[in-house]
């Protein structure tokens, strides 16, 4: 389950970089905006998983 976790907080951080790189081309500030969230959500989510790492060894 770990591993999935790991894969979805990338996939997340992947998406909100391209959300946020077509926003600037565009001049939208909600996209970009909504790209910088999905890229939190991808830091916390892959925080959570190190932090459980950590306590699991």
């Amino acid at each position: 389950m770990a591993a999935n976790e790991k894969t979805q907080a990338k996939t997340e951080q992947a998406k909100g970089k391209v959300e946020e790189a077509a926003g600037r081309t565009v001049g939208n500030e909600r996209l970009i905006a909504e790209g910088r969230t999905d890229q939190a959500k991808g830091d916390a989510r892959e925080a959570k998983e190190k932090t459980k790492d950590t306590f699991k060894h």
